[in-house]
C-alpha cells in the first residue's frame, strides 16, 4: 500500500465545506468542491509519489500491469483500472442524467469521434454503474417512481398545461416515454411560464418544485423531477444506479464507486451540454421500487453492498471500540479510503497510516488486506471472484 493523492473537481453544484472539513482543511474553500477522484480515469487520475514527484496513476498501471492489474483484470477489463472512488460533496442539485449500458457506450463512443468535445455524450467506450453510499444524511432523486404517484404529483399543482403529461402517466408505466418526451421537449418559449405556474402552487412536492426552480426557473426539468424517486438516505445507506436510471443527486455527501468512465447523457438542471435525444434513445422507461440498497454485514466489522457488475466492489472496515484489526481479501488492485479516525492499512509488501479524506493504492499482488486502529475506511476493488 502506498499514499494516493486524488484531485479535487470545482464543478458548480459543489459544497465550500464537506471535503474540506473531511480533510481537514480549512473552509469554507475558494471555489466549490464537488468530488474526490481517486482513480485511473484519463479525465483526472490520481497520483502516487516516486522519488519526492507525483505521477499519475495511469502512468504506473501502464509500466507493470500484471502486477498491479493482475492476470483475471487484464483478461477480462483489458489494461487499465476498471473501477473509479470518488466522494461526492453536493450543495446544490446535479443534473438530471442517465448513462449508457456497456452495448450503448462501445457504439456512442465510436460514433462521436468526430465530434467536438463540448458536445460529445460519449467521453470513452465503457459503460457507468454506480453505487453512492451516504456518510451523512443525503437527499437523491432516483430511477421512475410508481406513474400513479407521478399523476397525484402533478395534479396537486394545478397547472393546466401538464394535463396530456398527466393523461401520459395515467396509462402505468407505458406512458413513462411519451410523459417524460412532452416535458423534455416543452417549447422553449413557453418553459419559464410553466416552471413558474408550478413554483407557486401547492402539493407534496412543491418543496422540491421550489428548490429546483431557484435554480433552473425555466427547465422542464423541474417537472421531470416529480417523476422521479425522492430518496432520503441515512449514513450507511446506499443508492444503486444501473444503466438507463434517470436520476439527480440533490444534496449531501457520499462515497461514490463506479465502473471507471465518464458518461453522462444529461437531460436538464445543468448549463452543461443536454442532448435529449439521445438521453431519450438509454432511458429505461421502467418503475424503479427499490432504489436503496442496505448495508450486509459478511464479517466482524465489514459490510458491503451488494450489486451485479463485476467491474467493482465496494466494503466499510470499521476498526476499534474492541476490535482493533480487521483482515479482508479483495480481488485485484484496491483503494482505500479512511472517512473517520486514523488507521493503517497493511498488505503483502508495506503499510500507509490514513486520517478522514486520506487514499491509498495497492496492487492486486499484494493480496489480503490489514486494517488496524480506530476508525472507519471504505475499500474498493473489482467485483471478481
Amino acid at each position: 500500500m502506498e499514499a494516493l493523492h486524488g484531485p479535487i473537481r470545482n464543478y458548480a453544484w459543489g459544497s465550500r465545506s464537506a471535503l474540506a472539513e473531511l480533510q481537514g482543511r480549512p473552509a469554507p474553500s475558494v471555489a466549490p468542491e464537488a468530488e474526490l477522484w481517486l482513480g485511473a480515469h484519463p479525465s483526472a487520475p490520481a497520483a502516487v509519489e516516486r522519488d519526492g514527484e507525483r505521477v499519475a496513476l495511469t502512468e504506473v498501471l501502464a509500466a507493470e500491469p500484471v502486477r498491479w492489474l493482475g492476470r483475471p483484470v487484464l483478461d477480462r477489463f483489458g489494461p487499465r483500472l476498471p473501477f473509479l472512488l470518488k466522494v461526492l460533496a453536493a450543495a446544490a442539485p446535479l443534473s438530471l442524467q442517465a448513462h449508457p449500458d456497456a452495448e450503448q457506450a462501445r457504439t456512442g463512443h465510436a460514433a462521436e469521434q468526430l465530434r467536438s468535445g463540448a458536445h460529445r455524450n460519449y467521453v470513452d467506450p465503457f459503460h457507468k454503474p454506480e453505487l453512492l453510499v451516504a456518510l451523512g444524511p443525503m437527499e437523491a432523486l432516483c430511477g421512475f417512481r410508481e406513474p400513479g404517484a407521478s399523476v397525484r404529483a402533478l395534479a396537486a399543482l394545478g397547472v393546466p398545461e401538464l394535463r396530456p403529461v398527466i393523461d401520459a402517466l395515467a396509462g402505468g408505466p407505458a406512458g413513462l416515454a411519451e410523459a417524460v418526451r412532452r416535458l423534455l421537449e416543452w417549447p422553449t418559449a413557453e418553459r419559464a411560464g410553466l416552471v413558474a405556474a408550478a413554483r407557486g402552487a401547492d402539493g407534496p412536492d412543491a418543496d422540491l418544485v421550489a428548490l429546483l426552480a431557484e435554480a433552473y426557473p425555466a427547465d422542464p426539468g423541474v417537472l421531470v423531477a416529480l417523476l422521479l424517486n425522492r430518496v432520503r438516505l441515512n449514513p450507511g445507506e446506499a443508492i444503486w444506479m444501473p444503466a438507463g436510471n434517470l436520476h439527480a443527486y440533490l444534496r449531501g455527501i457520499g462515497v461514490e464507486v463506479m465502473a471507471a468512465s465518464d458518461n453522462v447523457l444529461r437531460g436538464g438542471l445543468t448549463p452543461k451540454h443536454v442532448d435529449v435525444a439521445e438521453l431519450l434513445r438509454v432511458l429505461r422507461f421502467e418503475v424503479l421500487d427499490r432504489p436503496v440498497v442496505a448495508p450486509r454485514e459478511v464479517a466482524g466489522g465489514v459490510v458491503t453492498w451488494a450489486v451485479p457488475v463485476d467491474d467493482f466492489a465496494l466494503h466499510r472496515v470499521t476498526v476499534g471500540d474492541g476490535r482493533r484489526e480487521v483482515t479482508l481479501a479483495v480481488a485485484g488492485p484496491r483503494v482505500v479510503l479512511c472517512t473517520a479516525g486514523r488507521i493503517t492499512v497493511t498488505d503483502g509488501s508495506a503499510s500507509v497510516t490514513l486520517g478522514p479524506g486520506r487514499a491509498g493504492v495497492g496492487p492486486a499482488a499484494a493480496g489480503a488486506l490489514t486494517v488496524t486502529g480506530e476508525g472507519e475506511t471504505y475499500i474498493a476493488s473489482t467485483g471478481l471472484a
